[in-house]
C-alpha cells in the first residue's frame, strides 16, 4: 500500500511516470525502506496505464460490491420472523451474568 501512494504521490507532482527509483527515494525520506521486487512489479504494470482511468475503473468496481447498507435492508423483508430472532437474542444477552472485573487488583479509590 505504501508504494501505491508513493506512486500516486509522485504522479500529482509530475508529469511523466515515477521509476522505482522515484518512489524509492519519496518513501527513504520518511524513514520506510521499500520492496524492490514489489515495487518493480509496480511500476511494470502502471508503466502503460493511465492512473486516472484506473482510478475510475476502480470507483466503478468498488460500487457493485455488496456494503453494510445490504445487510440492513434484509430484516425489513424478512418482516416478523426476523423481528422475533432480534427480540430473542436480545433476552439472552440480558441472562449473561456479569463477571467481576480485576482490573482494580481489590484496591478501590476511596477504600
Amino acid at each position: 500500500m505504501k508504494h501505491i501512494a508513493a506512486y500516486m504521490l509522485l504522479s500529482l507532482g509530475k508529469e511523466e511516470k515515477p521509476t522505482a527509483d522515484d518512489v524509492t527515494k519519496l518513501l527513504s525520506t520518511v524513514g520506510i525502506e521499500a520492496d524492490g521486487e514489489r515495487l518493480e512489479k509496480l511500476v511494470a504494470e502502471l508503466a502503460e496505464k493511465d492512473l486516472a482511468a484506473l482510478i475510475s475503473e476502480g470507483k466503478e468496481k468498488l460500487a457493485s460490491v455488496p456494503s453494510a447498507g445490504a445487510v440492513a435492508a434484509a430484516p425489513a423483508a424478512g418482516g416478523a420472523a426476523a423481528g422475533g430472532a432480534a427480540e430473542e437474542a436480545k433476552e439472552e444477552k440480558k441472562e449473561e451474568p456479569k463477571e467481576e472485573s480485576d482490573d482494580d487488583m481489590g484496591f478501590g479509590l476511596f477504600d
